[in-house]
């Protein structure tokens, strides 16, 4: 699995410009060539900037490495009484799977900052990343080395709106940084729905843009609505927002139903659902719906 050459930065050869692939016994590598050691004596780095691992991928990158082996050695510190994963914790986790023995690794002695920007350069290099992890990483740089965000976007050849608008991601609420993880959500959606604060808010949104399929221009428009939209009867500006879900599901339960349907709140999360019906036809028909949906 070849590392895919982007141009990022000064890229990891600034960091660890020595990368030779030439075959020696293990130890006689340090800062230097490729050798071979026990896959139990490597364990992944608490400075691994991704959180998650794709089971897919990971089994895939596994039939590879069976059909032609690590291509790219693991880059590994050497903690005495083992070896740290700087770069190649899948190569890693996937040779595990095989049930191999021994990994290839080229061994260095780095400084903890030149840890923790080989594994981030490494990874976005290799499009490991996903945005939430991609944002922490950033933020580990900024946080524990003191780094600018000129910097950072320097190290990574990115602009500084692109690093500061990564960085954003991280006021989104724990239940949309998961979705935005899993991938139920693009980066356009989630900074779209950052136009809200209020972390259970976002949620809502979330969900309904994931339901409905919503494109980042349309969720940017609801995003609006519910900015500018004045409250109805009586209710806090902040709750405009459930306002609109609402009457969405309303919209919703009305096609389903072939009549009229109100969504009455309480408070608390609690309320009631009111159908409307004109005939007692109406009403058989509709007590014949709701036995159908029922027995589903």
């Amino acid at each position: 699995m070849a590392v895919k050459g982007k141009g990022l930065g000064k890229g990891l050869d600034s960091i660890i410009p020595d990368k030779s692939k030439k075959a020696t016994s293990e130890k006689t590598g340090d800062n230097g060539g490729m050798v071979f050691v026990s896959i139990n004596k490597v364990e992944p780095s608490p400075s691994q900037p991704r959180r998650t691992f794709d089971e897919d991928k990971l089994l895939e990158l596994a039939e590879s490495i069976k059909q032609h082996g690590i291509i790219d050695p693991l880059i590994v510190q050497d903690r005495k009484d083992h070896y740290e994963i700087i770069g190649g914790e899948r190569r890693w986790r996937a040779a595990k799977k095989l049930g191999l023995k021994e990994v290839p690794v080229i061994i260095k002695n780095l400084t903890e900052q030149q840890i923790a920007e080989y594994a981030l350069i490494d990874n976005i290099q290799r499009d490991d990343l996903n945005p939430i992890d991609e944002a922490l990483a950033y933020k580990k740089l900024i946080d524990d080395f003191g780094y600018t965000q000129d910097v950072v976007a320097e190290k990574v050849s990115k602009s500084r709106v692109a690093i500061t608008n990564s960085l954003r991601l991280l006021k989104l609420g724990d239940k949309v940084r998961q979705m935005l993880i899993d991938g139920k959500l693009s980066t356009g959606h989630a900074r779209a729905i950052l136009g809200i604060t209020d972390g259970e808010k976002q949620y809502v949104l979330a969900q309904k843009v994931f339901d409905e399929r919503l494109s980042v221009r349309e969720t940017e428009k609801l995003i609006k609505k519910i900015q500018t939209e004045k409250p109805e009867k009586g209710l806090p500006k902040d709750d405009v927002t459930l306002e609109i879900i609402y009457h969405d599901l309303e919209e919703q339960l009305k096609t389903v139903m072939g009549t009229k349907v109100s969504i009455k709140k309480k408070g608390k999360g609690a309320g009631k659902i009111e159908i409307e019906y004109y005939s007692t036809e109406e009403l058989e028909r509709i007590t014949r719906l709701l036995k159908s949906i029922i027995n589903e």
